[in-house]
Order: C-alpha cells, then structure tokens, then sequence
C-alpha cells in the first residue's frame, strides 16, 4: 500500500507541476515534511542504507559537514571575471576545438595585458642569456 500510495503522490505532483521534474521533486518534499505516510513511503526502500551510514558515521567519529560561509568575492570577480565568457564564447563558436583534436582546432585568440613582473621577468631571462653566450665565448648573430 505504501508504495503506491508514494506513486499516486508522485504522479499528482507531476501532473499538478505541468512535467516539470525539479518542481514536482520540491512538492514531493513539500507534502512528505506534512505527510509521516508519505515520508514513511519514500523512506522505507532505501532506510537499511539510511541507517548504516548513520550508524558507520558516528562509530568513526565523523560529524556531519558544516555548511561553509560563502567566500567573499575577489575584486576581479566584481569587476567582471572575463574566464566565463570566454568558456560560453568557446562552447558557442563554430570552429571551438573538439576534446581530444586540439591540435587540429583554429587557435583562439587571447586578450589581456602582460603584467610588468612578466615583462621584467622576461628581461632578467634574456639578459642570462647574454651573460651565458658572452662566457661561452659564443658570438650572437
């Protein structure tokens, strides 16, 4: 009786949610908060699982996770990060590289300004360089 009483739930709850799955799932749990028969219906199959978890989790001692604060968001964030819409520009482009044919794809054009500790970064290497083919004697052409 449980069983169906959960099926004829379900299928008011799809039916009066026009098909839509994630609003009939949050009517379902809606009505199984006010409804112990309900509950009891969706509960019963999976309740042998249910329980060794329980069990298994606090015999070693875990606690259930914290829920985190939300992170604050970075200045760049709050500017507008450009990495999400170059991933919508990519998924939306005709010639976007297929995963496993990268070589094959049109290059993608990066934007964005070189930071001045790449710049002086770069020099410090070139100029390694110089001193290296200067002490080996090597001639630069």
């Amino acid at each position: 009786m449980s069983r169906e009483y959960a099926e004829k739930r379900i299928k008011e709850a799809l039916i009066s949610c026009g098909g839509n799955l994630t609003l009939a799932r949050q009517q379902v749990i809606s009505w199984a908060k006010n409804d112990p028969q309900l509950l009891n219906a969706l509960v019963r199959p999976h309740l042998n699982g249910i329980v060794a978890y329980q069990v298994e989790r606090v015999a070693s001692g875990r606690s259930e996770p914290k829920i985190k604060a939300p992170a604050p968001v970075r200045r760049s964030q709050q500017q507008g990060d450009e990495f999400g819409m170059d991933i919508l520009r990519a998924v939306a482009s005709t010639n976007a590289a297929i995963f496993g044919q990268e070589s094959n794809a049109a290059p993608m054009n990066r934007k964005g300004a070189v930071s001045k500790q790449h710049i002086e970064t770069m020099r410090q290497i070139v100029a390694l360089g110089e001193r290296n083919v200067k002490n080996a004697g090597i001639k630069k052409t």
